[in-house]
Parts: C-alpha cells; sequence; structure tokens
C-alpha cells in the first residue's frame, strides 16, 4: 500500500523544486537597480542623454563593460563638445597671446583643403595622419573612386588630386565657406609630433625631400649647434630642439619657406581661435574619431578612413622620454614656451621632465 503513494509522492517533490528553482533565476535575472529586464548580452542604460561631462569622465576611468554602448555614442559626443568649450575657454583667456592667436593669413588658407561637394573644410596639421585624411576628401571630391585607387604620388600633387586649397578662392568665397562648412583638423602631442618630424624629415626622409637634409639641416646645424667642430652624423635632435626653441626661430621660418608646416604650431597652422572649428580629433583617439568626424560631416557611407596599424596612434612616453634625455632643461623650456598654446589649447599635460 505504502509502495503505490511513493512513486506520486516523488513526482510532486521533484515538480516543487523545478518551480522554487525556476523562481530563483527569474529573481536572479532582473536588473538590481530595476531599470530593466537582461535580454542575452543586452543591457539598457537609464536616461544617456542626461549623463554630464564629468560623470562621463569617470566612466571613461571606471572602464565597465556597461559603458561601451554610451563610449560609441553619447560618450564621444561629450568627449568632443568638452574638447571644443577647452578650446574656446583657453582662446578668450588671452593670458598666452599669439601662442593662442594668429592672423588668417595665405599661410593658414593655404593649410585648408575643400570639399564643394560635401561642404567640407579640413586643415591640416602634418605628422598627425594627414596623407590618410587627404585621401577620404580626394575620393570625396570624385577624383578616385576609392582610397585604393589613389597612387601615392598624387595624394600630395595638388595639381591632379582634385584637392583644392581654400586660399584659391575669392575673399567673399573663403567667408561664405568658414561660416557655413563643417571644419575639422587633427591635433597630437606636441613634443611627440616634433619628434616625428624630425624622424621623418632628417633621419628616414620616406618621399625623397632631400631639400630637408642637404639644405635645411646644414643652416641649423651652423647657427645651434653648440660644439661646431663636431659637424659627422648630420642634425642631431638637440640642434633641432634649440632652432625651434630660439625667440627669433622666424628669421629662419622665412628662409626655409613652407617647409617649416611639419613642426609649426597648430595655431599657427590653423588658426583655431580665429576659425570657428565644428571637430578637432586627436591623433591617440583616432580610432574612435576618424569614423565619429566621418559620421558628423555626414559622409560615412560614402567613404571610410584606412586601417589603423595597431598601436601606432598610441603615446609614446619612453620614446619622448628617450630623445629629450640628452636636451637641457633650459632648452627643453625654452621650446615648451613656443608651444604651450598647442599644450593647453587642446588638452595636453605638461612634461614631465620640465621639472
Amino acid at each position: 500500500m505504502h509502495h503505490r503513494w511513493l512513486l506520486p509522492l516523488a513526482c510532486f517533490w521533484v515538480l516543487f523544486m523545478l518551480m522554487v528553482a525556476s523562481k530563483f533565476i527569474t529573481l536572479t535575472l532582473k536588473s538590481p537597480e530595476g531599470y530593466g529586464a537582461r535580454q542575452g548580452s543586452q543591457t539598457v542604460l537609464p536616461e544617456v542623454e542626461q549623463i554630464t561631462v564629468t560623470e562621463a569622465k569617470k566612466l571613461h576611468i571606471q572602464s565597465q563593460p556597461s559603458v561601451e554602448p554610451l563610449k560609441n555614442a553619447s560618450y564621444l559626443d561629450l568627449i568632443h563638445k568638452e574638447r571644443l568649450e577647452l578650446l574656446q575657454s583657453v582662446c578668450r583667456n588671452g593670458s598666452l597671446g599669439n601662442q593662442s592667436h594668429a592672423i588668417i593669413s595665405k599661410f593658414v588658407l593655404d593649410r585648408i583643403f575643400v570639399s564643394d561637394k560635401h561642404k567640407i573644410l579640413f586643415c591640416q596639421t602634418p605628422k598627425v595622419g594627414n596623407t590618410q585624411w587627404k585621401k577620404v576628401l580626394i575620393v570625396l571630391n570624385g577624383a578616385f573612386p576609392s582610397i585604393e585607387d589613389i597612387p601615392e604620388s598624387i595624394v600630395h600633387d595638388h595639381d591632379k588630386n582634385g584637392l583644392p586649397r581654400l586660399s584659391s578662392y575669392s575673399l567673399s568665397e573663403v567667408h561664405e565657406r568658414l561660416n557655413s562648412y563643417f571644419k575639422f583638423f587633427i591635433v597630437r602631442d606636441p613634443f611627440e609630433r616634433l619628434i616625428s618630424a624630425y624622424k621623418d624629415k632628417f633621419v628616414h626622409n620616406p618621399r625623397f625631400e632631400p631639400w630637408y637634409k642637404h639644405n635645411i639641416a646644414p643652416v641649423i646645424i651652423r647657427k645651434y649647434r653648440k660644439d661646431h667642430s663636431e659637424t659627422k652624423g648630420g642634425l642631431q635632435f638637440q640642434d633641432f630642439v634649440r632652432y625651434l626653441g630660439d625667440p627669433n626661430h622666424k628669421f629662419l621660418d622665412l628662409q626655409f619657406g613652407d617647409h617649416i608646416i611639419h613642426w609649426v604650431t597648430y595655431v599657427e597652422l590653423c588658426a583655431p581661435c580665429e576659425i570657428n572649428y565644428n571637430m578637432i580629433g586627436h591623433h591617440e583617439t583616432l580610432e574612435e574619431d576618424a569614423s565619429y568626424i566621418l559620421k558628423e560631416a555626414g559622409t560615412d557611407r560614402l567613404v571610410s578612413y584606412p586601417p589603423i596599424p595597431p598601436g601606432i596612434t598610441r603615446y609614446n612616453k619612453t620614446k619622448v622620454e628617450q630623445y629629450f634625455s640628452k636636451v637641457s632643461k633650459r632648452d627643453i623650456r625654452r621650446l615648451y614656451e613656443r608651444y604651450e598654446g598647442d599644450f593647453k589649447l587642446f588638452g595636453y599635460k605638461e612634461p614631465t621632465f620640465l621639472f
């Protein structure tokens, strides 16, 4: 008799335990904050659009996996807004004088490339991936169907690449474009950029521009090398720094002509306090900034920024410190005084080896 009831009782007990377990799992999957249920790997974030810049900074520092969707949307909006606010604040301050302000001269207009078809202005700041941006604009202007089709010899040939400079327009046309087009440029840690310019023009020179080694380097060596008896080895980085930090550097700048674009300040190149730019990209975050800029310009479905080799945009503190280890503190400070505007306008920290 007792054996007859054992099977139904066992079945009831198993069913009861399954119901309890199901209830427990359901409670576990609910969001602890009550903001929404978890569905697969999806995470629902509340009121993302109301997060402040300060809160976004905290999220970035904490680097929580649940914040990744924000990093790709509202977070980038806030970062770029903050960059422009910093620029405007330093420009209004005026304490940097001509280190933050520049005349919109022909030199500046020569640096700005135009896409009338898509109403874009791009200010060239050499040594921060500008060759790739020029390729993007060449495609947008319709000179070539894709970036892969552009011959390397054409990119910097402004008679053939279909990429006009703003200086080629009349004064009224310049004003019209400055007031209505989408405008952007890219910056990089100022001292790391100078190292890149030195290596590219005076050490490796991959495009073979002999005038840097044969015409410019000897002039700098004669004027700025401390040991004039030492003439071997070409231009040393210490010589280059002394030239750049000399308050009277403009005398040689005039002699060197437009070749100086590879090391003059961002202020001198793009006049950021005088021109109301819509976007400032950073070389250190170019992987994110490139696609964001193209999206804001309304061209992300037409062209993509070329693939970026892994690690190439990362700030290399060790490399910077090694290059400056042989430079005197006095020469480093004089160099910083010249580029202080570039550091402060774009949020770069003073190098620790200044002190």
